[in-house]
């Protein structure tokens, strides 16, 4: 397979022959599979050897791996993405066991909303019985989703499925469970990805059992298909992988490939807040700052008083120059927002926290592993360019990586400095 810039909008998109189990739940700035699979062939990574993903978000790499017969763990800290990563490496569900069950629990949750003159099926909405309270979020996890995510109707629905889904308990229920969160988001929700995420006009209903069965179908029919595939280890594991030796074993990995978070304001964790909070990932706001303390700083909204990354990278003049032309423009143009004074602050935790994550892993890299990080150039921080890949490789090569190259993936325009901005493939080998 050959990787072309001629084609910039298509590059990053799900090949149709890729899609079966990678649908299953996926995050919006994912990378696509065969990115995967191109390096896997350029280094020719066999079923000999043990790949990593770090920072592996809904399991790109780990599947690819997997349906490989490639051993592959998984680092992510986000737990919705560790929930949805390790679901989708567990092919064991019986398929026709799997779909048995959801078409009774759906029949079931059908006839509890019709009890209440709820219909499912677009075409018989109707008004509900007004005498019926419904279903809603407590108050502290409402003020953890977006104001206006999902509407009542919908929310009551979405909120029926999962109490007759935990008042069973099923086999495979987490698979169950994972359908309803891709169901809830893309069908039955008001939000949309572009790729930040937000809230477009609300629905006063949508389907939801209807669609969540669907989902599992999804499921159900990939398991079918890839139930023969020669078995691969795939682990995935909750944790922060600025520690990543915490969670490998030493001298274990000979191939790592990822995509962490780039230097921007993008809040990972918004993305996936509605699903997060209905399956009880986030309960509170003490739940999410917990979550959000295991992360690579990498936007203001998960920045602590008591953070220090930045001390990483404090003899990096070219990273300590780039955070003060931000904090020199942001004075100049007057911004005072909280956020807005963050920017420096954040850009230096950034570049911090890899530096922690490059020296830690090193710790159990074999000695002649591959590295492949997918990075992206940014202007975020009032249009001071920020060009990850070169940083990157600069760090690394202090910390004793060899750079094998820096090669472009694509570009993308940023409106805000009207120029194109790359993402690339940082290459690294580790000596040992």
């Amino acid at each position: 397979m050959t990787l072309k810039l001629n084609d910039n909008a298509k590059i990053n998109k799900v090949l149709h022959q890729d899609k079966p189990i990678h649908q299953w739940y996926r995050f919006v700035l994912s990378f696509p599979p065969h990115l995967v699979r191109y390096y896997l062939e350029k280094f020719s990574i066999t079923k000999d050897h043990v790949v990593l993903d770090p920072f592996c978000g809904t399991g790109t790499t780990i599947v690819e791996c997997k349906k490989l017969g490639i051993d592959s763990i998984g680092v992510e800290a986000n737990p919705m993405l560790h929930f949805a990563s390790k679901i989708k490496c567990d092919w064991s569900p019986d398929p026709e066991l799997l779909f048995s069950i959801a078409k009774e629990i759906s029949r079931e949750t059908v006839g509890k909303l019709e009890e209440q003159n709820i219909s499912d099926f677009p075409e018989f909405f109707n008004s509900y019985d007004t005498k019926i309270i419904l279903k809603d979020l407590p108050p502290e996890k409402k003020r953890l989703v977006l104001k206006g995510s999902i509407s009542s109707l919908p929310l009551h629905k979405a909120l029926t499925l999962l109490y007759i889904l935990d008042m069973h308990n099923p086999s495979y229920i987490n698979h169950l469970k994972l359908a309803f969160a891709r169901a809830v988001v893309e069908e039955s929700s008001n939000l949309y990805f572009g790729p930040e995420v937000g809230v477009k006009k609300p629905k006063k209903d949508a389907p939801v059992v209807s669609s969540w069965l669907d989902c599992v179908n999804t499921i159900a029919t990939d398991i079918e298909l890839y139930k023969e595939n020669k078995p691969a280890e795939s682990d995935v594991i909750l944790g922060d992988s600025r520690s990543i030796s915490h969670y490998v074993k030493p001298h274990s990995i000979d191939f790592v490939f990822t995509s962490p978070p780039y230097p921007n304001e993008k809040d990972y964790t918004r993305i996936t807040r509605l699903e997060s909070v209905l399956l009880g990932f986030i309960n509170t706001m003490d739940d999410l700052r917990k979550s959000k303390k295991g992360m690579l700083r990498s936007n203001t909204r998960n920045v602590y008083k008591n953070d220090d990354d930045d001390l990483y990278i404090r003899e990096n003049k070219e990273i300590i120059q780039i955070a003060d032309n931000i904090e020199k423009r942001r004075i100049e143009l007057g911004k005072t927002s909280g956020f807005e004074r963050q920017y420096s602050r954040v850009t230096k935790l950034y570049f911090g926290g890899m530096t922690r994550h490059l020296r830690d892993l090193r710790k159990i890299l074999r000695p002649g592993a591959i590295l492949a990080y997918v990075v992206g150039d940014q202007s975020s921080y009032l249009r001071i360019k920020i060009q990850t890949g070169k940083l990157l490789s600069q760090i690394a090569e202090l910390l004793g990586y060899d750079i094998i190259d820096i090669e472009l993936f694509r570009t993308r325009k940023a409106t805000a400095i009207r120029e194109n901005l790359n993402e690339e493939v940082v290459l690294l080998k580790w000596k040992g």
